[in-house]
């Protein structure tokens, strides 16, 4: 007997993998229809563990956050601190905290999370191992100073030593492998393709790249020197003697006692009182319910990862999002269409992408606001080039003072491999139809005529993108002009060249929703996410869509050994390739990237 080939062994296990996984689900929702849930204790003390990376919002397709698109969420940490901060079951809250951050902007909307449910008057204890293990620690660090209390194993350390970039740059490989590179940009602060075309920082870059640092480490000093009851300038001495042991950390008042886990429970256990229980703050929400689940329906619609047409994706491996204008388009219009629906909050965290694409959404919200639908952005980590031209014509936009915003700008073009093939043995031959048949090969070079159209598809972009930005925020072009050229700006840098509104995260969209659609301050709402989430016996048995007008948000899943590919995964992404990497690699004409 012959056996079967590895290919049909594999999808065989797929097969049965699906089958048992429809069938959990059956199981599960019978199992829940038949004894309910569970409720929450009297006296509760919510847990959160910070060591894992928080996402902006979980995979739509059930298969998807099976293969890597769960886990917690920015927007379900959120609702569950505003039920929390009112629910008198609830005594006070404790988290676990290590080194490594979800971004600087989200690192701030997790504090302001935190800040909110502490300004009810329960407790919030932060508690570390360490912060870095010796290494960075910085927005660990910062995450723990919004609790009111700090904690840190003996042995742990304190990595506030300050922020640093250091890009990667590829022109001396590509030199070496006889890689030409034909790109440009429009204009010098558009920096995504300096790392394949040169070895150090330009002026333009450097200039760029000094003044979000200094930003975000100016925006994370005032934290701590706020938190911890210090001056700006002690913060800034003492992090400039980082990083610390944690005998000095507390010795230095950066932490308030130095104790291991066990020690860390008993005494949160004693501070809420007899009987406190702890319960995961994702199974606190489960139970209590969303703070926004009844009253005036205002639509969310979230455009994650690197713009692109066609359907949004999640890609296990990387465990990123794209967002898809087909996806994300439909979303909206069947936001629009919805006579229910007051407003739109559009969360936007992506670092650009397809200019195509990108307008096409972007026309999404314009119709949006000429329905009489409110459109609020609340932008995440990044919002920049692309990000930023979905987000332009919104009646209000709010990031957080780290966001990374703006790149009003452009680039494109393609590399030159025909040399490298050849040294490896690799020849080409090539017959055409017309003078320009060759102007996306990777193996031409363009011609004086491709490389003037080329120039021109870079100039009406930028033209497109800075007129757009000027009718979206009321700006003067010139202005706009002025303050684009590519260059990147922090979310507080922003506010001050009129490209956001407000500083703040999902609380402060919330009220400007609330006030755009003429409801009082403290009116209930219910938020509502679009596109639908289909469950999992629809992700597994579900059609495609019915047309054009409908939006189904399949997911493309790359379905096989993900945990053991995804080392790989990173070491492509360090070398700046995967999805979402910075810049162009293809022959791609025109991208508006970061």
């Amino acid at each position: 007997m012959t056996r079967p080939s590895r290919s049909l062994r594999f999808f065989a296990v797929i097969g049965v993998l699906s089958t048992a996984v429809a069938m959990l689900a059956l199981f599960t929702v019978s199992v829940r229809c038949a004894c309910g849930g569970p409720g929450v204790p009297v006296k509760t003390v919510l847990e959160i563990d910070f060591e894992r990376p928080f996402a902006e919002h979980e995979a739509a397709d059930p298969i998807a956050r099976a293969l890597g698109g769960g886990g917690p969420t920015v927007d379900d940490l959120v609702a569950a601190l505003e039920r929390a901060r009112t629910d008198d079951r609830v005594a006070g809250l404790v988290a676990h905290i290590g080194g490594a951050g979800s971004g600087f902007a989200r690192t701030q909307e997790l504090r302001d999370a935190i800040a909110g449910f502490r300004a009810s008057g329960k407790f919030a204890v932060a508690f570390s191992e360490t912060f870095g293990e010796f290494g960075p620690g910085n927005q660990g660090y910062y995450l723990a100073t919004a609790f009111d209390e700090i904690w840190l194993q003996p042995s742990g350390d304190v990595g506030l030593n300050g922020l640093m970039m250091q890009p990667m740059f590829f022109r001396g490989a590509l030199d070496k492998l006889d890689v030409a590179v034909r790109m440009d940009h429009r204009y010098e602060y558009k920096n995504a393709l300096n790392q394949y075309t040169e070895r150090a920082f330009t002026p333009a870059h450097k200039e760029a790249s000094q003044a979000v640092l200094k930003s975000m480490f100016d925006q994370l000093v005032a934290g701590v020197a706020e938190r911890r009851q210090l001056a700006p300038e002690a913060v800034r001495a003492l992090v400039d003697r980082g990083p610390f042991l944690g005998p000095e950390a507390l010795k230095e008042g950066l932490v308030d006692k130095l104790g291991y886990r066990d020690e860390v429970m008993a005494a949160v256990k004693a501070r809420a009182g007899d009987g406190a229980e702890l319960l995961w703050h994702d199974r606190y929400l489960e139970r209590a319910g969303s703070p926004w689940a009844r009253g005036a329906k205002i639509a969310v619609v979230y455009g994650l990862g690197p713009v692109q047409r066609g359907e949004s994706s999640f890609d296990p491996l990387f465990r990123e999002a794209t967002m898809g204008s087909d996806t994300v388009g439909a979303a909206l219009r069947a936001a629009i269409d919805d006579p229910e629906v007051k407003a739109i909050v559009f969360r936007v965290d992506s670092p650009g992408g397809s200019y195509v694409a990108s307008d096409a959404i972007w026309r999404e919200t314009v119709r949006a606001k000429q329905a009489g639908k409110p459109v609020i952005v609340s932008m995440g980590n990044v919002a920049g080039s692309g990000g930023y031209f979905v987000a332009m014509h919104a009646t209000k936009i709010v990031a957080q003072p780290g966001t990374i915003t703006g790149s009003i700008g452009v680039l494109g073009g393609k590399m030159l491999t025909r040399q490298l093939f050849e040294r490896l043995g690799v020849t080409y031959d090539a017959i055409g139809s017309s003078a320009n048949s060759d102007f996306f090969s990777e193996t031409h070079d363009y011609s004086a005529h491709g490389w003037q159209r080329f120039q021109a598809w870079l100039d009406r972009v930028y033209v497109d993108f800075t007129t757009k930005v000027a009718e979206g925020r009321g700006l003067p072009i010139e202005k706009v002009r002025e303050v684009a050229k590519g260059r990147i700006w922090t979310g507080a840098d922003a506010k001050e060249l009129g490209l956001v509104d407000e500083l703040g995260g999902w609380p402060v969209a919330l009220r400007l929703a609330r006030e755009a659609a003429g409801l009082d301050a403290d009116a209930d709402i219910e938020l509502e996410v679009y596109p639908e989430d289909k469950g999992l016996l629809g992700s597994l048995l579900g059609g495609g869509n019915d047309n054009s007008e409908s939006v189904a948000a399949q997911v493309q899943l790359t379905v096989g050994l993900v945990d053991e590919l995804r080392p790989v995964a990173a070491e492509l992404r360090a070398l700046g390739l995967g999805p979402g990497a910075h810049g162009v690699v293809s022959t791609l004409p025109v991208a508006l990237g970061d």
